[in-house]
């Protein structure tokens, strides 16, 4: 019996409910099996890889966005031609919950059309972004990342005071023992090679 299986997917970088909304959408759109992950879609996406690889001649895979699925009408084909070769359908939700057919030259100009606006969308978001950033910098503003190994400063500050080396607190805290050097001291060299004492 043909299925409907899902596949939700959300960047690493957005929020948990995200997901959780595309598995609800694609349980209530009739989805039995829902494959989901955090991930980036540059990444190697295991659950969309399983997802394919689960599915049978006859079944539909459902996902809530085009962007969900793939970012550039290039990625999009090479699954769609991945689905097809395997009998399998897609369904868009985004675009009314009819099930596309990719066989059709209609369902592909449909498909092709909402891919060139995702891409479109994200290179725009990505273009603003980086505008954002400039001006930040003009006004000085933009402060950028905050260096890693001093953000954690107490962390490394609290160990020392408990006795322990930097080759251990930099183990425990995971940067390197230059940086804790740095931390404890308050300069900016690093700390002399082999240099392993212990901070009080």
């Amino acid at each position: 019996m043909a299925m409907l299986i899902g596949y939700a997917r959300t960047s690493t970088l957005e929020q948990e409910a995200g997901l959780e909304a595309q598995e609800r959408d694609l349980r209530a759109a009739g989805c039995e099996e829902v494959y989901a992950e955090r991930v980036s879609s540059m990444s190697e996406r295991a659950e969309l890889r399983a997802a394919i690889k689960f599915a049978r001649k006859g079944d539909t895979l459902v996902c809530t966005k085009v962007d969900r699925l793939a970012r550039s009408a290039s990625g999009l084909w090479d699954i769609v031609k991945e689905l097809d070769e395997k009998n399998v359908g897609l369904r868009i939700l985004s675009l009314g919950g009819d099930t596309v057919d990719t066989r059709s030259a209609t369902g592909r100009l449909i498909l092709t059309i909402f891919a060139g606006f995702a891409q479109f969308e994200r290179e725009m978001m990505l273009e603003r972004q980086r505008e954002g950033i400039a001006k930040a910098k003009a006004e000085g503003a933009y402060k950028g990342r905050k260096p890693t190994a001093m953000a954690k400063a107490d962390q490394v500050k609290a160990l020392a005071a408990k006795g322990m080396s930097m080759s251990q607190i930099a183990a425990e805290v995971g940067i390197g023992k230059g940086s804790v050097h740095r931390i404890l001291t308050g300069k900016t060299s690093a700390a002399p090679s082999g240099s392993d004492a212990t901070a009080a």
